[in-house]
């Protein structure tokens, strides 16, 4: 028995139809790139620049909040990390606001975050600003620029 052109069609419609109807499954690109901030803060908190090196480009370049030195290669950033996690043990962060912009196969989040970390048996905090610029390689998100400072005193 063979269906009418008429009846097909009218299946075909249907079948756009409920499809469009279907959750997708694809993340949007701004939730991708808060996944991969997410990724970040979760593998600073691990204290092993082997966790976070992976997360950024080789041609990365890095101004770390801790250091007046420009990082712009991949021995250059795990010296920071090293460093880094060296004077301040037990470190991580908490994100606060993020604003998450994205321009095709490239995206910029910007915010603040707080760090945390353990001195001489005491809990420590600082607050600090970053902009974190991804660019999507594949199907994931590298942070090719990456920018951190602490966060200034208001004026008096």
């Amino acid at each position: 028995m063979r269906a009418s052109p008429k009846v097909v069609g009218v299946g075909l419609t249907l079948a756009v139809i409920v499809s469009s109807f279907s959750p997708t499954t694809a993340a949007e690109p701004k939730d991708e790139v808060a996944a991969a901030t997410a990724a970040w803060a979760q593998a600073l908190g691990e204290d092993d620049p082997e966790k976070v090196l992976p997360l950024y480009s080789s041609d990365a370049v890095l101004w770390g909040t801790i250091s007046p030195k420009l990082r712009s290669d991949p021995a250059a950033l795990r010296d920071y990390f090293v460093a880094a996690f060296k004077a301040l043990p037990g470190l991580k962060v908490t994100f606060g606001d993020q604003l998450i912009r994205v321009y095709g196969n490239t995206a910029v989040n910007t915010g603040y975050y707080t760090f945390s970390y353990v001195q001489n048996g005491e809990s420590k905090i600082f607050p600090a600003r970053y902009s974190f610029t991804y660019f999507k390689n594949g199907d994931r998100w590298m942070i090719v620029d990456h920018h951190s400072s602490a966060m200034p005193s208001p004026p008096k």
